[in-house]
């Protein structure tokens, strides 16, 4: 699948004119990857590399065009059950145009405010570079609010889904610090080779503006999963925990009726009927609850203040 973008008064159009400034290539299929490599001249592993989610950032120079493979974020869906996995892009530049290649479907140029009073294909190729940086702090800031959700339900928590799922954060900011040092290694070679590459004063000063950015981005990313490891000890602490004061609940329980079953099956005898002679029986019995209860409150009385005075470790 392709999609074709025209530069029109500093803003980019989708078109279907094959003489377009941006040309989008979904997944290219068999036919679409021959044309890129003999029509294009575009290097067989370097596209293949655009399309591996393994991939590292990179940049090389080409006779006709500048080929660079960027990480962003992968597109989220509930399936992935709160794994959040990063994607390889594709950026051949031209002279005239701006070739991207991607394996989903997703917008690259959704940031109204940044992709206004373009120029050219050069201008348009470091603004979607600079557009995954914010979409993984998008990414970041979803993964926060997520880790706080996921916080509050494991303090009550006896099960370990959602220590579980905390696991798989963890693992995806790993992944994060990976690409994000990966696009960091990128943006310095492009602000080396920005005399060769033909990029405008403006342009290498807004590199500089997206290496600050993507450190912040990377300092960010380093924070949450520093966080969210160390303390993954103590919130496998508090699940323990909480079944520790269930099992606790329970043994009071037991041992609460456990006279109270004994002097219940005294009760059910022939005997208490026998010892209660003369006493009317709704009178009798009346009285052999009140004693249940009152057996009863008093070993629960015992127990939680002998509990209460145990010495805590």
């Amino acid at each position: 699948m392709v999609r074709r973008f025209q530069l029109s008064e500093g803003r980019l159009v989708e078109t279907s004119d094959e003489k377009c400034t941006v040309l989008v290539y979904i997944n290219p299929d068999e036919t679409e990857r021959r044309y890129l490599v003999s029509e294009l001249r575009l290097d067989e592993h370097t596209l293949n590399s655009a399309l591996d989610p393994d991939e590292l950032s990179r940049l090389e120079f080409e006779p006709e065009h500048v080929a660079a493979i960027f990480k962003r974020p992968k597109y989220y869906c509930a399936e992935d059950n709160f794994l959040f996995r990063v994607a390889s892009t594709g950026a051949f530049l031209f002279k005239d145009k701006l070739v991207m290649v991607l394996s989903e479907d997703v917008p690259l140029f959704d940031g109204a405010k940044l992709f206004v009073r373009l120029q050219s294909p050069a201008e348009i190729f470091i603004k979607v570079v600079y557009r995954s940086i914010y979409h993984f702090l998008e990414h970041l800031k979803v993964i926060n609010m997520i880790v706080d959700q996921l916080e509050q339900k494991l303090s009550a928590s006896m099960q370990n889904r959602y220590l579980l799922n905390l696991f798989t954060l963890e693992k995806s900011l790993v992944y994060y610090l990976n690409a994000i040092h990966s696009n960091s290694v990128l943006i310095d070679k492009l602000r080396a080779g920005s005399v060769k590459i033909g990029f405008s004063q403006d342009q290498v000063e807004f590199l500089d503006d997206m290496t600050i950015e993507n450190s912040q981005c990377y300092k960010q990313a380093e924070i949450y999963s520093n966080i969210l490891a160390g303390l993954m000890d103590a919130r496998a602490s508090i699940v323990n925990n909480n079944l520790n004061v269930l099992m606790k609940q329970l043994t009071v329980i037991s041992v609460v009726l456990g006279p109270l079953n004994i002097i219940a099956g005294i009760g059910g005898m022939s005997e208490f009927s026998m010892m209660t002679t003369g006493i009317p029986w709704p009178l009798a019995y009346g009285f052999f609850f009140v004693g249940l209860a009152m057996v009863g409150l008093l070993t629960y009385y015992i127990i939680t203040k002998s509990i209460d005075k145990s010495p805590k470790s």
